[in-house]
C-alpha cells in the first residue's frame, strides 16, 4: 500500500467531507495529509479542520507542487474551468474527480499530454467505510497510481472497475440510488407513524427491516425468491404489491435511472 501520500481536495462539499471521512475514521495510515480547498464558505474549511484534523486553504494552485494528487470535489459544471486552471500547474501528478459525467478522456482533453486521471464514483456511505464505488482509470495511470487510488477507494468502502462508459451507466445505481432507499424508508416511517407510534420507533422498525432484508440477499438469495417467502399467493403482502405493480413502481425507479443518468451526461 502507498504510504505518505498528499492529497489536495479542490471543493469541500458532502462528497469531500464523506470520503475525508471515511479516510479518517476507517484507514488513516493510508494517507499521509490531506488539504481541503475551498474559496466560499470559510465555515466549512473551519468546521473540516476541527473535525477531521486536514489542513485548509483558499488557494489551491499554490497548493498543487507539494501534494501528490489532487481529488476534484467540485460540481460537474465547474470542471472545465478547474481543469485548464490545473493544467498550468501540473506536472503529471494523479488528478482524480468524483462529479458525474467527468470521465478520463473528459480531463485528459483539458489537462497536459500525459497526466494521469481517474474517475472514482462514491456514494455518501464513505463516510462510514461502506460506499459502493465505480472508477475507471485513463490512459497514463501507473501501478504505483493504481496503489494509491485503492488505497483511497478501501478506507471509504467497496469497489470495482469499469470501463468509463459502464461508469456513467451505473452512476445512478451506485452512486444516486441511496437516495431512492432514502425515500422508500422515508414513506415507510411515514406509514408507520400513521398508526400512533412515534417517529424514533417507526425508524428504528424501518431500518431493522432493511437490515434483514439487506442480509437476506447478502446470503445469496434471489429478489424474486425472497417476494414469494414473503407473499403467499392471495394473501395480506401479495395485495401490498398489486398496489405497487398498478402503480407502477418498477417502471419509475427505471425512469428514475435513466433520468439521472441523462442529467448527469448533461443531455436536455
Amino acid at each position: 500500500m502507498v504510504m505518505k501520500q498528499k492529497l489536495l481536495f479542490i471543493g469541500a462539499g458532502r462528497m469531500a467531507e464523506a470520503i475525508i471521512a471515511g479516510i479518517v475514521k476507517t484507514n488513516p495510515e493510508a494517507i499521509g495529509s490531506i488539504t481541503v480547498a475551498n474559496q466560499t464558505n470559510q465555515d466549512t474549511l473551519h468546521r473540516l479542520e476541527e473535525t477531521y484534523g486536514v489542513a485548509t486553504t483558499t488557494v489551491w494552485m499554490s497548493e498543487v507542487e507539494s501534494h501528490d494528487a489532487i481529488i476534484l470535489a467540485t460540481p460537474p459544471h465547474t470542471h472545465d474551468a478547474i481543469l485548464r486552471d490545473l493544467a498550468r500547474v501540473i506536472d503529471h501528478k494523479l488528478v482524480l474527480t468524483v462529479a458525474a459525467g467527468i470521465d478520463p478522456a473528459y480531463m485528459e482533453e483539458r489537462l497536459p499530454s500525459g497526466t494521469p486521471t481517474a474517475w472514482i464514483m462514491p456514494n455518501t456511505a464513505a463516510q462510514v467505510g461502506e460506499s459502493m464505488s465505480t472508477y475507471t482509470c485513463g490512459e497514463y495511470v501507473t501501478a504505483k497510481h493504481r496503489e494509491l487510488i485503492q488505497a483511497i477507494l478501501d478506507a471509504i468502502g467497496y469497489s470495482e472497475e469499469f470501463p468509463p462508459q459502464l461508469v456513467h451507466d451505473l452512476t445512478a445505481i451506485t452512486g444516486s440510488a441511496p437516495a431512492f432507499l432514502y425515500h422508500i424508508a422515508d414513506a415507510l416511517e411515514k406509514a408507520a407513524e400513521s398508526y400512533d407510534i412515534s417517529q424514533e420507533q417507526a425508524r428504528e422498525l424501518v431500518i431493522k427491516m432493511m437490515k434483514g432484508s439487506i442480509a437476506m440477499l447478502e446470503e445469496g438469495h434471489e429478489p424474486k425468491d425472497l417476494i414469494a417467502q414473503v407473499a403467499s399467493p392471495g394473501g395480506s403482502t401479495a395485495q401490498g404489491l398489486l398496489v405497487l405493480k398498478e402503480r407502477q413502481v418498477q417502471e419509475a425507479f427505471k425512469e428514475a435511472v435513466i433520468a439521472t443518468n441523462k442529467h448527469a451526461r448533461g443531455a436536455e
